[in-house]
């Protein structure tokens, strides 16, 4: 029945996706697996690219992102085997050897590459770098990483006074350097920490809030000597180390988990797994918020596996209501409010999501999108300066809709699709594939 369930047909060298649930509605169920955490997969591939020796990697995502990160780490000298999950196998160079490219370094849609990328970059010593990405990356904030590296002796020029790709980049030596963030940012932490690698003394990043923590985790895992203050968000790396080959097991990204749960929970009858789901502490915020909304969620079989927290996922179907959802979560969900929108689309009362500004400068302005698009199908949504004001109870009716070529923003009008009437098509859903290339498959799977 799924082939009738869901569709999909090119349209203009893009994809729609057609969602059409049986007039007696539908309910999932299964055993899931989804792909490998995005940001750990970006992070073994580059440390691996700059430690000393071999490290291999298991279960790393097959998404656009990381395929643009090994790209990058390719022409600056690394020897990466070919992406699969099985087995990546990446031959490092050493800190400090990254060598000048021939061409152009492009980050495709990859905002993580980009912004960690040049961390390193603007820290080796007499050497040129151009960076660029595809016309969203080239649209998106680099300031926020530049001036920082600006304050520790980096020579960065870009459009709009350095704010915009293509950035060119001297190689500096840079000196140590305490940055306290105006956001809580593991984009901005990360590439501040990994330009302390090669910067001699001691670097410190401050949040206002705690952020992801896999670069932490993992350049210690790495040999890299850091000290963690919990009390004040701070973290302070010692420059230059020297970083050893590791083994990597990638756990599934809770950032896909997300959909499914949410699916889980809106429509009635379901009952999903989904398995070996990373679920670090620094990254569970779409739990906590979920359970805020009665969400039926467990965690099984819990487990550590090579230093990341890991469980299995059961949701069933339950009755949502509204929450507010701000403040110092929003760091932990960030990349999940588009399908927390969703969720609270189908809960009881008013849900009000802030303090969430930051989803305008993404892939898209996820929140004008999610705004724009699920008022088509139905729901009530006010668009705030810094979040959404979403009502929920309104049944939903199949629409056309648009993925402003947003991964997340596809996937997520998806799972709303499951609980509506009538026929969706989701223009441009191809975008899926940024970080979820077996996102339909797997639609096809559980319907």
């Amino acid at each position: 029945m799924s082939s009738d369930i869901i569709t999909t047909q090119e349209n203009n060298q893009s994809q729609d996706l057609i969602i059409q649930p049986p007039s007696s509605g539908l309910s999932l169920q299964g055993k899931i697996t989804v792909p490998g955490d995005k940001s750990i997969s970006h992070r073994s591939l580059m440390l691996g690219a700059i430690a000393k020796g071999e490290t291999t990697i298991e279960g790393l995502l097959l998404g656009e992102d990381p395929r643009s990160t090994a790209k990058c780490f390719r022409a600056m000298g690394a020897e990466i085997s070919e992406l699969n999950t099985e087995r990546v196998v990446v031959q490092g160079i050493g800190l400090g050897n990254l060598q000048e490219p021939r061409d152009v370094l492009d980050a495709g849609n990859s905002g993580t590459t980009l912004r960690l990328m040049i961390g390193l970059l603007a820290s080796h010593p007499d050497r040129f770098f151009t960076v660029t990405g595809d016309n969203s990356l080239r649209s998106r904030p680099m300031s926020r990483v530049v001036k920082p590296l600006q304050k520790m002796g980096a020579t960065i020029w870009g459009r709009e006074n350095n704010n915009l790709a293509p950035l060119a980049v001297k190689g500096q030596k840079l000196k140590p350097f305490h940055y306290h963030s105006p956001i809580a940012s593991a984009q901005v932490k990360s590439c501040i920490l990994l330009a302390g690698l090669m910067t001699e003394g001691k670097t410190t990043v401050t949040e206002p809030a705690l952020s992801r923590d896999h670069s932490e985790r993992m350049l210690q895992a790495f040999g890299a000597e850091l000290e963690i203050d919990a009390a004040t968000n701070s973290v302070t790396i010692t420059g230059q180390p020297e970083l050893t080959g590791q083994h990597v097991i990638v756990p599934g990204d809770i950032s896909s988990a997300a959909f499914w749960l949410v699916a889980g929970a809106i429509v009635p009858g379901s009952e999903l797994v989904i398995t070996n789901v990373g679920v670090n502490p620094t990254r569970i915020g779409i739990l906590e918020a979920l359970e805020m909304m009665n969400a039926d969620i467990t965690k099984e079989n819990e487990r550590i596996v090579a230093g990341e927290p890991v469980a299995d996922l059961r949701v069933k179907h339950s009755k949502l209501r509204a929450c507010t959802i701000a403040g110092s979560i929003i760091p932990r969900l960030i990349d999940e409010i588009p399908v927390l929108a969703v969720a609270a689309a189908f809960a009881e009362g008013t849900t009000i999501i802030k303090d969430a500004a930051e989803l305008r400068v993404k892939e898209s302005d996820r929140l004008s999108a999610m705004a724009t698009e699920l008022t088509k199908m139905g729901a009530k949504v006010t668009e705030l300066s810094d979040g959404l004001e979403i009502t929920g109870g309104n049944a939903l009716t199949g629409q056309e809709v648009d993925s402003y070529t947003d991964h997340r923003i596809a996937m997520s009008l998806a799972i709303a699709a499951l609980a509506t009437s009538g026929i969706t098509t989701i223009h441009r859903a191809e975008a899926a594939s940024i970080s979820y290339p077996n996102f339909v498959a797997t639609l096809q799977q559980v319907v």
